[in-house]
């Protein structure tokens, strides 16, 4: 009895560390909204969304939703923006706030997988639905998984 608790044990300890740190990428952005979207472009959307892991090998997972929290972000006008990319210090800008309300995340095989992502036929088709949500520009982040 001994032995199989132990086993038992052991078993749990070794199957959840298993499970531990994913490898690949996680692809993730988040997107401020469009207000007027209809529930049907919603549907559509989530369906499509969904499609992801069946249309593309390098996908094996996808999230999405409202952000528990919205995420603001600060923005500089675009000339401003280009001066900062480039090092500048103490660059006069002209800021803005946009919000972001909503996110996908996607589990990708690893960093190649973004590249092709972009390039698969699915994508155009997804986006004609993503684009129906979502006001113009992302927040993105990639973790690479160890």
């Amino acid at each position: 009895m001994r032995f199989f608790l132990s086993a038992a044990a052991t078993l749990l300890m070794t199957s959840a560390l298993a499970q531990a740190g994913e490898k690949g990428m996680m692809h993730c952005f988040a997107f401020s909204v469009i207000e007027s979207a209809t529930a049907d472009d919603w549907a559509k959307f989530k369906a499509a969304t969904d499609q992801w892991p069946s249309k593309f090998s390098g996908i094996s997972k996808v999230w999405h939703g409202k952000l528990r929290a919205p995420l603001p972000i600060p923005t500089v006008d675009p000339e401003a923006g280009k001066k900062l990319r480039a090092g500048e210090k103490d660059v006069a800008a002209k800021a803005n706030r946009v919000v972001r309300q909503h996110g996908v995340c996607m589990l990708m095989t690893g960093p190649d997988a973004l590249k092709q992502y972009t390039a698969n036929p699915f994508h155009k088709e997804w986006m004609a639905v993503y684009e129906k949500v979502r006001i113009a520009g992302t927040t993105t982040y990639d973790i690479i998984g160890e």
